[in-house]
């Protein structure tokens, strides 16, 4: 599996690894790699026709990259920071995502144009060989059914015609990949199940765009503002402010932040906040590395008791069941 990047002054290459990512070998690999504009570190793993890629970019400047491709592959593509545009020949439109925006696409081997407008990028994606994809998804609600039908007559296609926000779920299963300890055959069947439950919550996250419509965020600028709000919410875990002084933080009047947040991510902003203390929680207490009281504490829990019963609430066992 072949990518490569080139611009007017200097051509260099990213590419799929094709021993070891077929049948069911595994392999990882970690790089950096100095471009003319700028750095690129990433992380990627390989098996089973799947290709797992985490990057994150530094630019001096925003750029403008020729792109090229050797074969047909379907990307779930996770922009989490900056902003990112692709252009395939055969499709009629750019193919864009803004921070914290996700969708899934089908290229064939071909050109195009890739544009970077932001000099920090953050992406997560996973891509599938076009047998891998078809034969993971055959069992798929309506939606990803017709998608695989696009897939087999070799047209080129976006999954949604707007991309979808990538909400608390989609993110925990993103950092449970990033995080992941466990090595070889293991580590290759729990990132295999991960893209699957990717996948899932990718349609999932379709279904319920479908079913619903923007009633308070009406200007990307309102989007980036909600998304900033997130991530000093999450910078701030152990001491989030108060909505007013996060409102205010944002740039962003309380109201639309309140409703707006809601409409973005699928719950409140002290929901979210709730659940992913949680989350990261759980994962503490299941690599078994640190104590209850150290995690509360860490989480900005007032006491271990109000950190159990949070816990037992939402997972149905306690913090001291969850190491057994």
């Amino acid at each position: 599996m072949g990518f490569e990047l080139r611009n007017d002054k200097k051509a260099f290459k990213m590419a799929f690894d094709e021993n070891g990512s077929g049948n069911h070998d595994f392999k990882e690999d970690d790089f950096k790699i100095n471009i003319p504009f700028g750095q690129l570190t990433a992380k990627q793993w390989l098996f089973d026709d799947i290709k797992i890629l985490y990057s994150e970019t530094y630019l001096d400047k925003p750029a403008e990259l020729d792109w090229k491709g050797d074969m047909e592959l379907v990307t779930m593509h996770f922009n989490l920071q900056g902003k990112t545009s692709i252009k395939q020949d055969g499709m009629s439109n750019s193919f864009e995502l803004n921070g914290n925006q996700h969708n899934l696409f089908y290229g064939t081997a071909a050109e195009g144009k890739m544009k970077f407008d932001e000099l920090r990028m953050k992406s997560f994606m996973v891509q599938f060989t076009k047998d891998s994809f078809l034969t993971i998804s055959k069992d798929g609600n309506e939606s990803l059914k017709q998608f695989a039908d696009k897939i087999v007559s070799g047209t080129p296609v976006t999954f949604s015609n707007s991309n979808l926000n990538i909400d608390l779920p989609i993110q925990t299963c993103i950092n449970s990949i990033l995080s992941c300890d466990y090595s070889d055959g293991l580590k290759r069947l729990f990132l295999l199940s991960k893209t699957i439950e990717l996948l899932v919550l990718q349609a999932e996250s379709f279904n319920n765009f479908q079913n619903s419509k923007s009633e308070y965020i009406k200007h990307d600028y309102d989007k980036e503002r909600i998304v900033f709000a997130r991530d000093y919410l999450v910078k701030n875990i152990e001491s989030p402010p108060t909505l007013i002084e996060l409102a205010k933080i944002a740039g962003i009047n309380e109201y639309k932040l309140k409703r707006g947040f809601k409409e973005m991510f699928n719950q409140t902003a002290f929901s979210y906040l709730s659940d992913l203390r949680l989350d990261l929680a759980k994962n503490d207490l299941l690599e078994g590395k640190k104590q209850a009281t150290e995690i509360a504490f860490e989480l900005g829990y007032c006491s271990l008791q109000h950190f159990s019963n949070s816990f037992k609430k939402k997972f149905g066992i306690t913090p001291s069941q969850t190491r057994r």
